[in-house]
């Protein structure tokens, strides 16, 4: 009795088994599908970041080479200026003579003049003290005129190494400019130097237009050029106490403060460029060597468009993998499902085996019956065919009172062979009356299953000569070259030419008030064993509404009195007794077109 109340655990121990079995397999799936997602992401937004920084690198390229062979070109383009005063006389006289005021006063006047025509910014000389003693703006406030230039370096340089390159602020002028001296010989010894500067200030301005900052460090790492004003004479990073030193004695950067701009470098891109971070912004910076690896010319990208459409595709990525995950959670859930009804599967096929075999042991019954209902449909509709048949009927009753009235008048007037022409035709017509009364015994018994072969040219030739007299009377030309002189189809003659007769009479009334030339071409081509049979004509299109239902009884364009609406629909009926079809289009730009789909004679598909 003691034990009795601890019995029912054992059960619910049981089934708490496979609940905390199924709740850790729920879990780890969980997570399993959550790490697949996470990585998803990372990988499309790690793709997506090196394609669009490879893009961006190579468009940058393109930008950076233009940038820097249009300023190595304006850098160059002053080369020759101060080695051109070598060749001046009155230049190499006035450094022997430099208290010469009217010589001076002539010297400077020669600079002007060659600075006006250089287009350069300013052209002075300087003498082996360092002093300026002749310029070309001495007569302008801020030229350097007379001043003591000792501590500039491209002085320094200039008279140690016989050249100088140098940019900065102008002392005296407070413009920047980038200044080229050059020392002028005589008899082994520099009698002094000639310096030409030039504003490099249009060069900041056509960088404006590009879609990043542009800028140029000299060899302190310093923005000597920049697109943008405010980082203009600012270092990459703080510069050391000794290049604080050596750019204040040549005064390089004027009362700068030389604030950096937190240059960063955040590593490599997908190629040359670096992924750096400057002013608080990420950028990929581009960057080469200009004024023969002396400054460093800088092309910065924004980032930002890049990392948008990296968070885009690592959004998509995520997405696709969830969507795949779902699709492979129903697909594990219903092959679950499949293997537990493969029993009842096995069941139902016994049964469908077994209605196989009932269905294929009533299919011959079944057959004969759908015949018996075919006919019994046709006797339906033979009330319709009626009417139809007396609407064909009155084609050839025309064209037999047209002979019969024009052989009355050819006898009254003796041209008996003609006449003999005409009775001949009416003739024709009688046994064409006589073939179309019998259509309806025709349809409403049961077909043989036996066709003929009918010869296409010379059936549509017996109709053009029956229909010439209304050919003649619209004006219409009516085409046979596009049907092959051999060309025979299957099929029952009499009721072949009952359908070619409808036709080429609806494409006669078609174009009846048509303006300009009016035509009818037949042709056939053949194809895989069959004859396609297009009779068109070039009158007006047929409306939409009517032409969905143009096989269809009753339904005609013709006014009221001219058609019954029933020669279509008996004609598509006897194409398909042929094993053929009949459909209607409408051409372009105008016009309509009957086709009939009909097989070859057995002998031409063989």
């Amino acid at each position: 009795m003691a034990d009795s109340p601890t019995q029912p655990a054992r059960p619910m121990r049981m089934a708490a088994r496979p609940a905390t079995r199924l709740t850790a397999r729920l879990a780890v799936r969980t997570a399993t599908a959550v790490l697949l997602i996470g990585l998803a992401a990372w990988a499309g937004s790690w793709l997506a970041m090196r394609q669009g920084l490879a893009a961006l690198e190579q468009v940058a390229a393109q930008r950076l080479e233009v940038a820097a062979a249009r300023l190595d070109a304006q850098l160059s383009r002053f080369d020759f200026l101060p080695s051109l005063l070598e060749t001046s006389p009155e230049v190499m006289q006035f450094f022997a003579q430099p208290d010469n005021a009217q010589r001076g006063y002539g010297v400077n006047l020669y600079l002007q003049s060659l600075n006006a025509i250089a287009g350069s910014d300013n052209l002075y000389l300087v003498d082996r003290a360092g002093i300026a003693i002749a310029a070309a703006d001495f007569a302008l406030p801020g030229t350097p005129y007379g001043r003591d230039l000792s501590y500039r370096p491209y002085v320094r340089e200039a008279l140690a190494g016989g050249r100088g390159h140098f940019y900065g602020l102008g002392v005296t002028s407070a413009r920047a400019g980038y200044y080229l001296s050059y020392a002028l010989p005589s008899q082994g010894t520099a009698l002094g130097l000639a310096t030409v500067k030039v504003d490099l200030a249009g060069m900041e301005q056509e960088w404006r237009q590009l879609p990043g900052p542009v800028l140029v460090v000299d060899e302190h790492q310093v923005a000597i050029l920049s697109s943008r004003d405010d980082w203009r004479w600012r270092p990459l990073v703080a510069l050391s106490e000794a290049a604080r030193a050596e750019a204040a004695a040549a005064r390089r950067y004027g009362p700068s403060s030389l604030e950096p701009l937190g240059w960063r470098d955040r590593g490599a891109g997908e190629g040359q460029a670096r992924r750096v971070q400057a002013a608080g912004q990420r950028w990929l910076a581009s960057t080469r060597q200009v004024h023969q690896g002396r400054w460093q010319l800088i092309l910065l990208d924004d980032e930002a468009a890049v990392r948008a459409s990296a968070r885009n595709w690592a959004f998509s990525a995520a997405l696709a993998m969830a969507l795949l995950l779902a699709a492979a959670a129903l697909l594990d859930a219903r092959r679950r499902a499949i293997r537990q009804h493969l029993a009842s599967r096995a069941a139902l096929q016994r049964a469908h085996d077994a209605l196989e075999r009932k269905v294929a042991e009533r299919t011959a019954a079944l057959q004969a019956a759908q015949d018996e209902l075919v006919h019994a449909g046709k006797l339906a509709v033979l009330g319709q065919l009626s009417a139809g048949l007396v609407h064909e009927l009155n084609q050839p009753l025309a064209a037999l009172q047209t002979v019969s009235d024009n052989a009355d008048q050819l006898i009254q007037r003796n041209r008996l062979d003609e006449a003999r022409d005409n009775l001949a035709r009416i003739g024709r017509l009688v046994a064409r009356l006589k073939r179309l009364s019998s259509q309806l015994r025709l349809f409403a018994s049961k077909p043989a299953g036996i066709l003929g072969s009918v010869e296409l040219l010379r059936l549509v030739q017996e109709l053009q000569q029956q229909l010439a007299p209304r050919l003649q009377e619209a004006g219409i030309a009516l085409s046979l070259d596009g049907v092959p002189a051999t060309l025979a189809v299957a099929g029952d003659e009499s009721r072949m030419e009952q359908v070619l007769a409808n036709l080429l009479g609806n494409a006669i009334d078609a174009l009846q008030g048509v303006p300009g030339p009016r035509r009818i071409e037949v042709q056939a081509t053949v194809a895989e064993g069959r004859a396609r049979v297009a009779i068109r004509n070039n009158g007006p299109l047929i409306p939409d509404t009517i032409l969905a239902r143009m096989f269809q009884p009753f339904i005609t364009t013709k006014p009221a009195g001219k058609g019954m609406g029933l020669g279509l629909m008996v004609s598509a009926h006897l194409v398909r007794e042929f094993g053929g079809t009949l459909s209607a289009h409408n051409l372009v730009p105008t016009g309509a077109e009957f086709v009939i789909d009909l097989p070859l004679r057995r002998a031409d598909a063989e």
